[in-house]
């Protein structure tokens, strides 16, 4: 029996060396892997974003600001913010019930809804723009009936928001689902047995345990907003100071020579792009320090029968 458990932790001793020989390297190949990592984030993310600031900041702080300061840009900004403020609340109520639905139940159709999610990840976001035009546009389908109306979505900020619910709404079903799949339903289960509502249920038990996920999200889904181009450039008409956003208004400064304030409007959209990636690493830290720690929830009613 001795001699049985001695080889068998030979063997063992053997297969974890052997383990760690197939997955080291030598210290060339590491350094050699990080120099390459490095010298791609330099030249494709520390050197564009050196140039945006610089350029930004080439004649001073105070035409820096006045950049922001005219009249075009602001209702570009104001825009902007607009229809993110409008498309992440969408795609958050979205992305819950989707997300709900696909993880907690089967139906018929489940597959297609899971497919469609994924649309506008292969779908070309000019695409998408046109899709909106040969539906609302004045030749398409829908034109006629919205100019008997006076009735205007395409050229004017209804097209826009659509256009960027559209490519954005991906984000927040896309990081619940595999969240909640891997969940399970057995505290929801344990929740209903002890007299909880469904709503009681969900507030209580399912929005804490994907707190994290839907806030990355969230995250995820408004930086795409605020910096989507390509369906909103197709939908938009450019009109100065009623429907450029920022990405089409950084396009407009820069085709008419003005770049230092096209580095200007440029540079508040990468401050936004830094913070969002800020907020991203602190919420998976979070989520990490959360998950490494072991916790349970109390599923008891309390004397007004909710679940503590």
């Amino acid at each position: 029996m001795a001699a049985s458990i001695s080889l068998h932790s030979i063997g063992s001793a053997q297969l974890a060396a052997r383990a760690r020989v197939a997955t080291s390297e030598s210290r060339l190949v590491r350094w050699t892997l990080m120099f390459v990592a490095f010298l791609f984030l330099v030249f494709f993310l520390f050197m564009p974003l050196a140039i945006v600031f610089t350029s930004a900041l080439s004649k001073g702080l105070s035409t820096y600001f006045a950049a922001f300061r005219e009249p075009d840009a602001l209702s570009a900004i104001r825009l902007t913010l607009l229809a993110a403020g409008i498309a992440v609340p969408l795609n958050l109520i979205f992305g819950i019930a989707a997300s709900w639905a696909i993880a907690k139940f089967d139906f018929l159709g489940k597959s297609l809804l899971v497919t469609l999610i994924d649309l506008p990840f292969s779908v070309s976001p000019v695409v998408s723009g046109l899709i909106y035009v040969l539906l609302f546009g004045l030749q398409g389908l829908l034109g006629p009936w919205l100019a008997a109306h006076d009735i205007k979505i395409i050229f004017a900020v209804p097209g826009i928001v659509l256009a960027t619910i559209f490519v954005t709404f991906p984000f927040v079903a896309r990081e619940l689902i595999p969240l909640i799949q891997a969940q399970g339903i057995e505290e929801e289960e344990a929740a209903l047995t002890l007299g909880a509502s469904g709503w009681q249920t969900f507030w209580r038990v399912t929005l804490p345990n994907i707190k994290w996920g839907l806030l990355y999200g969230v995250i995820l889904c408004n930086a795409r907003a605020m910096g989507e181009f390509g369906a909103v450039s197709v939908v938009s008409g450019h009109i100065r100071g009623r429907t450029n956003t920022m990405p089409l208004h950084i396009e407009i400064l820069y085709n008419e020579y003005q770049f230092q304030a096209a580095f200007a409007v440029a540079s508040l959209l990468a401050l936004l792009a830094l913070v969002t990636l800020i907020a991203k690493s602190a919420v998976e830290w979070k989520a990490e320090q959360e998950n490494s720690q072991p916790h349970g929830r109390d599923l008891t009613p309390d004397h007004q029968g909710f679940l503590l």
